[in-house]
C-alpha cells in the first residue's frame, strides 16, 4: 500500500508517495538522497539516525514517514554547510570530537537539541543527554568538550 507524505525538510516542502511502512530515515536517505543521516542499528539504540522533528531530536529509524505528515524535519545537511558551519559542527571539528565520523551527524543533532533544552550545561548533563548516541571510536572526552564549547557560542 502506498501513501502520500508531505513534509518540510531542511526548509523545503516535499511531497512523496512511498510504501506505508517507510521509515523516516529511509525516506531521508533513499528518496531525498540526504545521506548525512546514518543507519546504524534500526532499533533506536545507536542514535546515528537522529534528526530534528518539529525542533526536537528523534531517532528516525523507528518513526514512520507517515507519522511526519506536515512536520518540519531538519537533518545534518540543514544544520549548516561548508561555508557556514553551525557552532556545534565547528566545535566538533575544533575539539576533535569525531574519529570515523559515522556517529557524528546524529551526535551533533542530539547535542544541539540538548543545548536548546538544558539551561545549564556541564559534563554530567552532556554525558547523560547523549546516552542514546553511541560512538564506537572515541572515549567521549572530546565530544563532551565540543558540546561544552558549542553551548557557550550558541548562548552568546
Amino acid at each position: 500500500m502506498s501513501i502520500s507524505v508531505q513534509l518540510n525538510v531542511n526548509g523545503k516542502s516535499v511531497k512523496l508517495d512511498c510504501p506505508a511502512n517507510t521509515t523516516l530515515v529511509d525516506l531521508i536517505r533513499e528518496r531525498l538522497e540526504l545521506t548525512g543521516t546514518h543507519v546504524g542499528c534500526d532499533t533506536s539504540q545507536c542514535g546515528a539516525c537522529t534528526v530534528h522533528l518539529n525542533g526536537r531530536a528523534v531517532k528516525s529509524c523507528t518513526i514512520l514517514a507517515a507519522q511526519c505528515e506536515g512536520a518540519e524535519v531538519t537533518t545534518i545537511e540543514g544544520l549548516g554547510d561548508t561555508d557556514n558551519l553551525h557552532p556545534m559542527q565547528e566545535a566538533f571539528r575544533e575539539c576533535h570530537g569525531l574519529q570515523c565520523g559515522f556517529c557524528t551527524p546524529g551526535m551533533i543533532m542530539s547535542a544541539v537539541d540538548l543545548v536548546h533544552r538544558e539551561p545549564s550545561i556541564n559534563e554530567r548533563v552532556i554525558r547523560e543527554g547523549l546516552e542514546g548516541n553511541i560512538c564506537r571510536c572515541t572515549g567521549y572526552h572530546n565530544i563532551v568538550l565540543a558540546v561544552e564549547s558549542a553551548a557557550k557560542k550558541m548562548r552568546n
